[in-house]
């Protein structure tokens, strides 16, 4: 589903502190288990074709599926040997058959079962050709499952603590960034034209708002209250799981006191979005410079109303309209973050707390707009992030607050538990895609047949998250590398996390679990057994994004660690990148040395380059998925 993040505008000639804005399931293989202490030791010498193997570079859990993928220009009847880190031989094999071609260099790809290979341990897999060495994949770990997963959510949790803002600041090197929000000046919803790209009107309220705090959203320093309820609400559900994680409570929290502050129950108002995307001629946005966020308390002191950058250090807070219904995306993903912060907030004891919580979250399900008409509202303008479904968000905070009101004795909750039912009626009758930030059918599914006592709507339920997944499935099996989502279409990383998620979460919640080697099949594609060889995930495995669209990694040499970028997308799409006379150069190689336009195919393309933002800008949102994914694979 494509969607826009730092939009690519046309230039605008205006010099702005000197710089010059620039527009902008696999066929199996056989394998053999060998005991390490009785094998030969591995060649040394080095790879001599064109071959590569792909594997996923975080790691493979004990007991599950484990998928490795030899691609090639002719592979023939090519075997394989596992090495572990002493040089003796795990496991052997031989490739299954050819899954086909990818692109003009990898003519064949034949998957390569590993499932076999049970002993934690560091392990490579070599490619053999009459015995001789041909390509060798990069190292990756067997390990049990929280401990495969629980480190790599602790890097998606401190990359949620680099994005925030604010005074309370804990990620080294970061300081205090955009104070000013403490008395943001509220305007009405502003109307665009040329579908987003242009600003024709801004009207100021007179009021203002404090939204100091939250995070930014991604590689810019807008702050959407969408994004950031799904990013909490995937932090406290991982809480809510009793995963040890460190930070993940005080995130999990922060997440929740800016949300707080975006919602006024008193004059019924719900702040949306806090910054200027797209300007125009006249006024200047966020996305019309590259800087450190705390340049901008700087600029604000001197800057003056009339200057056109004005907006960017005295930042718009965009809200609905005091008493008018809220967008019913934006009420339920927020209600249900209140929610499920309620019953954590009971589950320590702290009752008042939770009641407070309960109370947010029950007013603004309420204030939902229940007949929209035209484009659901989630972000200025719509196109920043298009909503295509709304039923599932109100399922969602229906089935939470249910969940609180039970677990607070309030009378509330059988009515919330109809209200879950009936919502989920029409969701199940609608078209719906892979769980994220727009689409959290399958979270709002699971919850509720986890928590209900019919076993009729039970069934129907599971039936739906059944579908989704089956659908994702036979997409994985027309696609070489087994991947469940696009490669020519936005966000294809994270809607493959949304996918192991769904299918574990489909298990959890009373299937089976004929999907658990799918969920493998996703995690091990995000993470690098992919056409490109490259996890997306920063920080996990050998080859990552080193050049992410992210002005605070790029200008301070920081490492987004944990952050999950977009993945492949359309090449058409990255004939323009973004460019800042302030940026710092970096394109990205593997370690190796090596492009990863050898990957590029079937008219995808990934470049790991800080301009590239359709394939290499990270996001809260993004990162929420694995958080939920890599969660609900830890506790596997």
């Amino acid at each position: 589903m494509p969607r826009r993040r730092l939009a690519v505008l046309a230039a605008i000639g205006v010099l702005v502190a000197g710089l010059v804005v620039i527009p902008r399931l696999s066929t199996p293989t056989t394998a053999t288990a060998t005991s390490p202490a009785t094998a030969s030791p591995a060649t040394t010498s080095p790879a001599t074709t064109d071959a590569r193997v792909q594997v996923d570079q975080l790691g493979y859990a004990v007991g599950a599926t484990k998928t490795a993928y030899a691609a090639g220009p002719e592979l023939g009847e090519v075997s394989f040997r596992v090495v572990d880190g002493d040089g003796g031989v795990a496991l052997t094999g031989v490739a299954g058959a050819d899954r086909g071609s990818w692109n003009a260099r990898y003519g064949q790809v034949r998957a390569l079962d590993l499932s076999a290979l049970d002993t934690p341990g560091r392990y490579r897999v070599e490619l053999l050709d009459a015995g001789t060495v041909t390509a060798r994949s990069a190292w990756f770990a067997v390990a049990a499952p929280e401990a495969l997963y629980a480190p790599a959510l602790t890097r998606a949790v401190g990359f949620f603590a680099l994005q925030r803002d604010g005074a309370d600041q804990v990620a080294d090197g970061r300081v205090p960034s955009h104070l000013l929000d403490s008395t943001a000046a509220l305007y009405d919803i502003p109307e665009y034209a040329d579908d987003g790209e242009t600003l024709v009107s801004l009207s100021p309220t007179g009021g203002v708002v404090d939204v100091e705090g939250g995070w930014f959203d991604a590689g810019d320093y807008l702050k959407f209250t969408g994004t950031t309820a799904y990013a909490t609400l995937a932090l406290l559900l991982a809480e809510r799981d009793g995963l040890e994680v460190a930070g993940l409570a005080d995130e999990a929290q922060h997440g929740l006191d800016w949300l707080g502050k975006a919602w006024d129950p008193t004059t019924g108002t719900l702040v949306v979005q806090v910054g200027l995307g797209n300007g125009n001629d006249a006024v200047l946005s966020d996305h019309d410079v590259w800087r450190l966020p705390e340049d901008d308390d700087v600029a604000g002191a001197s800057v003056g109303p009339d200057d056109p950058s004005y907006l960017i250090s005295h930042r718009p807070a965009f809200a609905t309209p005091a008493g008018e219904p809220v967008p019913p995306a934006l009420a339920g993903r927020t209600a249900a973050a209140f929610a499920v912060g309620a019953q954590l907030a009971d589950a320590r004891g702290d009752r008042a707390g939770a009641r407070a919580l309960l109370a947010q979250g029950a007013g603004l399900l309420a204030a939902a707009d229940t007949s929209p008409s035209g484009p659901v509202l989630a972000a200025v303008p719509v196109e920043f992030y298009p909503e295509d479904s709304w039923t599932d968000d109100l399922e969602l905070a229906a089935v939470e607050l249910a969940r609180a009101g039970r677990a607070l004795g309030d009378d509330r909750a059988d009515a919330w538990s109809v209200q879950s039912e009936q919502w989920a009626a029409r969701t199940m009758d609608a078209e719906v895609g892979p769980l994220g930030v727009a689409d959290v059918s399958a979270l709002a599914h699971a919850e509720l047949a986890a928590s209900t006592t019919d076993a009729e709507l039970r069934g129907r339920l599971l039936a739906a998250l059944r579908a989704q997944l089956e659908g994702a499935a036979a997409t994985a099996d027309t696609d070489p590398f087994g991947a469940g989502v696009s490669t020519v279409e936005f966000d294809s990383a994270p809607f493959a996390l949304g996918l192991a998620a769904t299918a574990l979460l489909y298990e959890r919640a009373g299937g089976d679990d004929r999907f658990a080697a799918f969920a493998a099949d996703q995690l091990a594609w995000v993470l690098g057994a992919n056409a490109w060889g490259s996890s997306f995930v920063i920080g996990s495995g050998t080859d990552y994004p080193r050049c992410p669209e992210h002005q605070v990694a790029n200008l301070t040499g920081r490492e987004a660690t944990g952050a999950v970028v977009n993945g492949p997308n359309a090449a058409e799409l990255l004939e323009e990148l973004n460019t800042f006379d302030t940026m710092v150069p970096c394109d990205g190689l593997r370690a190796d040395g090596t492009s990863y336009a050898d990957g590029d195919g079937r008219g995808a393309r990934y470049l790991d380059a800080v301009g590239a933002w359709q394939t290499d800008e990270p996001a809260i949102d993004f990162t929420a998925s694995s958080v939920l994914a890599f969660a609900l694979a830890a506790g596997e």
